[in-house]
């Protein structure tokens, strides 16, 4: 079993920032890739960032130059850096893991955690 949990959504006025973070914890054998999805009202979710085992990361086009995913110091921890928000960045962002639990191959979800953009 693999839990995610995030933190640092809140409400932010346009053009703002928030950090968020995201920590994983169980049987991790091994991670593919973390990542961060969002959904707004009304919406599908969507990839928002991801970064390899490896470090390679990928970014949606709505957001490149704006947000930065990264590594956290802690094992098995991932944040997001999201600047210059927009009321559009408003959604659930979720945290995601693609990895192996023992032998097991695992996508794990976080329960998401609220970014609300408005002044």
């Amino acid at each position: 079993q693999v839990q995610l949990v995030e933190s640092g959504g809140g409400l932010v006025q346009p053009g703002g920032s928030l950090r968020l973070s995201c920590a994983a914890s169980g049987s991790i054998f091994s991670i593919n890739a973390m990542a961060w999805y969002r959904q707004a009202p009304g919406k599908q979710r969507e990839v928002v960032a991801a970064i390899t085992g490896g470090g390679s990361t990928n970014y949606a086009d709505s957001v490149k130059g704006r947000f930065t995913i990264f590594r956290g110091n802690a094992k098995n921890t991932v944040s997001l850096q999201m600047n210059s928000l927009k009321p559009e960045d408003t959604a659930v962002y979720y945290c995601n893991l693609d990895g192996w639990a023992g032998r097991e191959y695992t996508r794990s979800w976080g329960p998401g955690t609220q970014v609300t953009v408005s002044s």
